[in-house]
C-alpha cells in the first residue's frame, strides 16, 4: 500500500510516532521524521534505513511554525512530494483544572491543537497533488470527562473537532483525513512533564492491564490510515470507554467521577 510513498511523522522520536515510522518503513514507505529530540530520531532513523528503507530527519519543534514550515520544506527538497502526514506530536498536562496556570493550558494547546493544525496547513499544499492521506492523532480522551488531566482531554477533542470539520473542508480535494483514537497504548507520555520536560524515570500510572503494545496499535492505525477511514477508535477498552461518552454520558460522569 505505502512502497515509495513519501511518510511525514511528527513526534517521531518515540511512542507512536516511531512505531508508525517501523510500519510504514515495513510496507517500503519512504520517511521523513520530525520531533524535539534529534538524538532519538537519529536512533529511529538507523533502525529504518538498517531494514533498506530512505529515512531523513526534518527535526521541529512543533510549538515553532517557522520550524514546521521549515520542515516541510526539507522534505519537498528532498523528495519532492509528501503522500501521507501524520500530525502525532503531543503530550499531557496533569493537574486539575481549577490548579493548572494559563502557561500550562498554552502549552497543552500549543502542542496538541495549533501545532497538529499547522502540521496540516503545511502539509496540504502537497498531499492536494498526490490525493494523499492526512492523519491526526487524538485519543478517546476526546469523548469522556477526564478528571486529573482536564487539559489534555480538552485539547483531544479538539483534534476531534478539527478532524471533522476537515472531512468537510477537504471534499473535493482528494485529501482524506482519518482521526485516529487510541485508548491506552505504551508510550512515553506519563514521562513528559507539564513544561515538556522528558524524565524517563517516571512512573507510568496508566493501568498497565489494558495497555497495548505500541507495535500492535502502530499497525492498526497504519491501516485505518490506508483505508482512509475517517475516524478509527481502537483498543477495546478504548471502544467500550467512547461508546459509554457517546450514548451514556451520565453514566460515564459518573464512572469517570469514581476515578477523580
Amino acid at each position: 500500500m505505502f512502497k515509495n510513498k513519501v511518510v511525514w511523522i511528527t513526534g517521531a522520536s518515540s511512542g507512536l510516532g516511531k512505531y508508525m515510522a517501523y510500519e510504514f518503513a515495513r510496507q517500503g514507505a519512504i520517511l521523513a521524521l520530525s520531533a524535539r529530540r534529534k538524538d532519538q530520531l537519529e536512533e529511529v532513523k538507523a533502525a529504518i534505513t538498517s531494514q533498506g528503507a530512505k529515512c531523513i530527519i526534518a527535526a521541529c519543534d512543533v510549538l515553532e511554525e517557522c520550524q514546521i514550515a521549515g520542515a516541510v520544506n526539507e522534505i519537498i527538497k528532498e523528495f519532492g512530494r509528501i503522500d501521507v502526514a501524520v500530525a502525532n506530536a503531543g503530550y499531557g498536562v496533569v493537574g486539575k483544572i481549577k490548579n493548572l496556570s494559563a502557561k500550562e493550558w498554552r502549552r497543552q494547546m500549543d502542542v496538541n491543537v495549533t501545532g497538529l493544525a499547522l502540521t496540516f496547513k503545511y502539509a496540504f499544499p502537497y498531499l492536494k497533488e498526490t490525493q494523499g492521506r492526512m492523519a491526526l492523532v487524538g485519543s478517546v480522551a476526546a469523548y469522556v470527562p477526564n478528571p486529573g488531566v482536564g487539559a489534555y482531554g480538552a485539547s483531544k477533542a479538539a483534534v476531534r473537532s478539527i478532524g471533522q470539520t476537515l472531512q468537510v473542508e477537504l471534499k473535493g480535494t482528494g485529501v482524506s483525513c482519518t482521526v485516529l483514537h487510541p485508548g491506552f497504548v505504551e508510550s512515553d507520555i506519563a514521562k513528559v512533564d507539564n513544561e515538556g520536560v522528558f524524565h524517563p524515570e517516571n512512573p507510568d500510572p496508566r493501568p498497565a492491564k489494558l495497555m497495548w503494545p505500541t507495535d500492535k496499535a502502530a499497525k492498526v492505525m497504519v491501516k485505518a490510515i490506508a483505508k482512509r477511514k475517517r475516524s478509527y477508535i481502537f483498543t477495546g477498552h478504548g471502544k467500550f470507554i467512547a461508546f459509554m461518552g457517546q450514548h451514556f454520558p451520565n453514566l460515564a460522569r459518573w464512572m469517570f467521577g469514581k476515578m477523580g
